[in-house]
């Protein structure tokens, strides 16, 4: 199979570790930045250029890492593949979905996949009232769409909360309210699907410091045994989303395990690093069993 990675750089641990197995498979694999690529529409099949390199036929399947910065650009690349008949591990919807938290949490929330209580408002004048139904503080304040921990904060009290929500408000920021779950003690559960299939899972827990658990804040990582309602609200959500690979990000609170987030292109460092599996092997796998051009 030819297959294209989309990333920005093959520096990356993620992209590399993928390239490698899909190499090892016997594949041709290709790295396409896709902050270089442009559509071209009109008449006849829209065309797909990597800078002045047409690349409409070039491949059998996709495999899009999209960054933060760059998602609504990257998505429509990966729409034009998609409606060309190329294989995505990621459906363009399911990429702009999964990285906006909101968006998530509604989706989790109508098909009755529990997720910790949450508001989300542009009022800046009743923060007060937005807290309390919450249950007061403390509260998490999380950017819409930060990643890797960044613009998530504690707020410990209604005056700290109302100076950063304040704050936030007249940055033209947007954010998310969402209970504090104490009993989680600084730690989650990331979870990785791959295709219908959970293949790794660790706990991450947070250092001394630093009330998120995410590796690239120096998380300690470890294995961790899923309970089977863990296992299946991870597979459900990302169907839900429509991505065929996924980091799902669960806690674990006295009324049972709670989603919190879902990422469309999980990092593989930690997880491989802290459960010996080798999840890049299972995404080109899965590519393998469904990959193939619709011509």
């Amino acid at each position: 199979m030819d297959i294209a990675i989309l990333s920005v750089s093959l520096n990356v641990y993620s992209t590399r570790r993928i390239a490698v197995e899909a190499q090892k498979a016997g594949h041709y694999v290709e790295l396409i930045d896709h902050t270089k690529c442009s559509v071209k529409l009109g008449q006849g099949i829209p065309q797909i250029y990597f800078g002045e390199d047409n690349i409409t036929e070039g491949f059998d399947a996709i495999i899009p890492r999209i960054g933060t910065t760059v998602t609504r650009h990257g998505a429509a690349i990966v729409k034009q593949f998609e409606m060309n008949g190329v294989f995505s591990t990621a459906r363009s919807t399911g990429i702009i979905r999964a990285r906006n938290k909101v968006r998530t949490l509604q989706i989790m929330a109508k098909k009755g996949i529990p997720i910790p209580e949450t508001v989300f408002s542009i009022n800046p004048d009743n923060v007060e009232a937005q807290m309390e139904l919450l249950g007061g503080p403390p509260v998490i304040i999380k950017l819409q769409e930060g990643t890797q921990g960044k613009g998530v904060i504690l707020a410990e009290s209604k005056k700290s909360a109302k100076s950063m929500i304040d704050t936030l408000y007249n940055m033209n920021t947007s954010i998310l309210l969402q209970q504090y779950i104490g009993e989680a003690n600084g730690e989650d559960l990331r979870v990785i699907v791959v295709g219908n299939k959970v293949v790794a899972s660790m706990k991450r827990t947070s250092g001394l410091d630093d009330f998120r658990s995410n590796v690239h804040r120096g998380a300690d990582t470890e294995a961790v045994q899923l309970t089977p309602k863990e296992k299946s609200m991870a597979l459900d959500a990302t169907k839900h989303l429509g991505l065929g690979i996924a980091g799902v990000d669960l806690i674990r609170s006295k009324k049972g395990p709670l989603l919190i987030e879902v990422n469309a292109s999980p990092g593989l460092k930690g997880i491989e690093e802290a459960t010996g599996v080798n999840v890049a092997k299972h995404i080109i796998q899965f590519v393998e069993r469904s990959g193939h051009r619709k011509r």
